[in-house]
C-alpha cells in the first residue's frame, strides 16, 4: 500500500512547496505502482470530458494518477468534470488538485474535503523570518543540525527567491559535513552576505564605525539600493527598543509576544549592551530622517544613509 488515498488537494500559493508535495505524492504512489501513468491536466486550457476520458479504465490496466493544475483559475467545464468524477471516482485512479488560493473553485474544494480528500498547505513564505524556518526546516529534512544565524545569513544572502533558497540549502548539505554554521555560510556565500543591509547593521548596532562603512560602501559599490540598508537599521533599532523595553523573561515567550523569533530576542538582548532608550531614540530619529531622504525628500541618497549610519554608531558610543 501506497498510503496515498485516492483524493489529494494541495492547496496554497507557495509553488516550490507546491511541487515538492507533487512530487514527494508520486514516489509514494510509485511505491506500490512503479510503472504509474502520470496525467497532467491544466484547468485554464481544459476541454469539457477531458477527465473522464483519462480517467477511463485502460486496455493494458494498471494505475494511474490525474493532476489537475490551477483549479484556482479553472474554467466551469473543468470544475464540473472534477465534481462529476467525485460521484462517481475510478479504481486505480489518484486524483489530485492543486489549487493556489482564492474562492475559484471552492465547490470542488469543498467537495474534495467533503470526499475524504488529503490536504497538503503550500502557504505562502514572504518575511525573512518565515525563510529563515524554511531553510532550518530544510537542514532539519537533511538530517543536519544548523544555528539560526547561519539561515539568517543565508536568507540575506541569497535573496528573495525561495527556490534560490532551497537550492542554497542543499548545496550546503551536498558540499559540507557537521553542523552549518555562519561561517560556513560565508565560506560559500561571504559576498553576496556582506553586501546585504544586514551586515551594516550589525556593525552599525555594535558601535563599529569603520567596518559598518566598510560594508555600507561595498554594499552601494555592487548595486544594493540605499532603501533597503535604511528599512534593515529602522527594523533592527526597532527590536532593540521592543526588547529593550519588554524586560525579563524566557526567550521563547518573549519572542511570541513581541512577534519576533526566540534567536532574534537573543540577538537583541546581546546588542543591547551599550545602548539605553535615550540614544535608541536619537537613533531610530536619524533612521526615519534617512529614510525620508532616500524615498525623494533629500538630494544625496548615499549622503543620507551613511549620515544615519555614523549617528548610530555615535549613539551607541554614547549609551
Amino acid at each position: 500500500m501506497s498510503g496515498v488515498p485516492p483524493l489529494v488537494l494541495i492547496s496554497g500559493p507557495e509553488q516550490v512547496l507546491a511541487e515538492r508535495a507533487l512530487a514527494e505524492t508520486l514516489d509514494a504512489l510509485k511505491v506500490t505502482a512503479p510503472d504509474l501513468e502520470v496525467v497532467r491536466l491544466h484547468a485554464t486550457a481544459y476541454t469539457a470530458g477531458q477527465l473522464a476520458i483519462e480517467a477511463s479504465p485502460s486496455l493494458f490496466g494498471g494505475d494511474k494518477a490525474i493532476v489537475i493544475f490551477d483549479l484556482d483559475e479553472a474554467v466551469d467545464e473543468a470544475q464540473l468534470d472534477v465534481l462529476d468524477f467525485l460521484g462517481a471516482p475510478q479504481p486505480d485512479v489518484t486524483l489530485i488538485v492543486c489549487h493556489k488560493g482564492g474562492q475559484r473553485g471552492k465547490k470542488v474544494l469543498d467537495g474534495l474535503k467533503g470526499k475524504g480528500a488529503r490536504v497538503i498547505d503550500a502557504p505562502a513564505i514572504k518575511t525573512d523570518r518565515e525563510k529563515v524556518d524554511f531553510a532550518m526546516h530544510e537542514f532539519r529534512r537533511a538530517g543536519r543540525k544548523a544555528h539560526a544565524q547561519a539561515a539568517q545569513a543565508l536568507v540575506e544572502a541569497v535573496g528573495k527567491d525561495l527556490r534560490e533558497l532551497a537550492a542554497a540549502c542543499q548545496q550546503l548539505v551536498s558540499d559540507t559535513t557537521g553542523v552549518i554554521d555562519e561561517q560556513v555560510v560565508m565560506t560559500y556565500h561571504g559576498g553576496k552576505v556582506e553586501a546585504t543591509g544586514f551586515r551594516v547593521a550589525d556593525a552599525a548596532m555594535a558601535g563599529n564605525t569603520a567596518e559598518a562603512l566598510r560594508l555600507l560602501r561595498h554594499a552601494l559599490a555592487v548595486g544594493v539600493d540605499p532603501l533597503p540598508i535604511i528599512g534593515v537599521l529602522a527594523s533592527q533599532v526597532r527590536q532593540l527598543i521592543k526588547v529593550g523595553s519588554a524586560g525579563r523573561g524566557h526567550s521563547g515567550a518573549l519572542a511570541k509576544e513581541l512577534g519576533m523569533a526566540p534567536w532574534q530576542v537573543d540577538k537583541a538582548r546581546r546588542q543591547l549592551q551599550g545602548w539605553n532608550a535615550e540614544s535608541l531614540g536619537r537613533s531610530l530619529q536619524a533612521v526615519a530622517a534617512a529614510d525620508y531622504e532616500v524615498k525623494g525628500g533629500g538630494r544625496d541618497r548615499v549622503y543620507a544613509v551613511e549620515r544615519a549610519v555614523l549617528t548610530i554608531c555615535r549613539e551607541h558610543a554614547a549609551g
